[in-house]
């Protein structure tokens, strides 16, 4: 019997992961389809009910719907637990158990760049994406995580869970150069020429990455680029995330390396963009 998966969110149109999967879906000859589906705050337990019943085999959740879903579920995996927030979910025999591949989609794609686990690492936000990669890059062995933000009071709780360091934000800028990566996880350079912080200070030959990939070069990562860094867009996340749910839902782990290639032409880039 035909499977069936769909991505659910407000808003949904702009999403890539219905591209993917089905890509994924055709290369393993894998009867399913994957879709959109729009759902507003307001219909989501409806709509949990309504792919439980109709037998969905699984599918992901995004904005705004990762925290708001997880009292849907019928259990959750320990790091969906601990980040408080689910983006996979798998139908196991009738019941649904949430997943969060965010942040282990996001160390995936760090460590296909050269970077030292042990020397010093800055995280940019104090968010919900924050959060996931926070607690995925301390299970991964970085032992020596720095997290600043805006307000200096979430980077503090923030740290305190994740067993890391807060930096106010003026002091990150000042000590910027002795960050061996940096890593930023704000919506700042989304829609607008903005920076999350003053790269005055920024050294060559760090590892610099943005979540963020649509636009695939923000202001942050053509500053860091400008000063001799090696910098990393939030495709290869994007992409891991995926890989990492379609390998719960079907058990095979597909080639991510391709799917990046294809999602950064997608969106009018060249691979790669170090």
């Amino acid at each position: 019997m035909k499977k069936w998966y769909v991505v659910i969110g407000d808003p949904i149109s702009h999403s890539l992961s219905p591209f993917m999967h089905d890509h994924w879906f055709e290369k393993h000859g894998i009867d399913a389809s994957y879709i959109p589906v729009h759902v507003e705050p307001k219909q989501l337990e409806q709509a949990f009910h309504s792919m439980k019943l109709l037998g969905i085999s699984g599918f992901n959740i995004t904005l705004p719907h990762k925290q708001a879903a997880i009292p849907l579920l019928d259990e959750l995996d320990e790091t969906a637990r601990d980040m408080n927030a689910v983006n996979t979910v798998a139908n196991e025999n009738g019941r649904l158990k949430g997943f969060n591949t965010d942040g282990d989609g996001f160390v995936r794609s760090l460590l296909s760049y050269p970077v030292d686990k042990d020397r010093a690492l800055l995280v940019i936000g104090a968010g919900g994406a924050a959060r996931g990669i926070s607690f995925a890059l301390s299970r991964a062995g970085f032992s020596n995580i720095t997290i600043t933000n805006r307000t200096f009071r979430r980077a503090q709780e923030l740290a305190d869970e994740t067993g890391s360091k807060a930096m106010v934000l003026a002091d990150a800028e000042a000590n910027l150069s002795e960050f061996a990566t940096i890593v930023q996880t704000t919506s700042v350079g989304l829609t607008e020429e903005a920076l999350p912080l003053s790269m005055t200070h920024l050294g060559s030959g760090s590892v610099v990455a943005d979540i963020i990939y649509n636009p695939l070069e923000t202001p942050f990562l053509k500053e860091a680029k400008a000063k001799g860094c090696l910098v990393l867009n939030g495709v290869g996340m994007f992409v891991n995330q995926g890989a990492i749910a379609f390998e719960k839902w079907t058990g095979i782990r597909p080639d991510t390396e391709e799917m990046i290639q294809l999602i950064t032409e997608k969106l009018g880039g060249n691979h790669v963009n170090r």
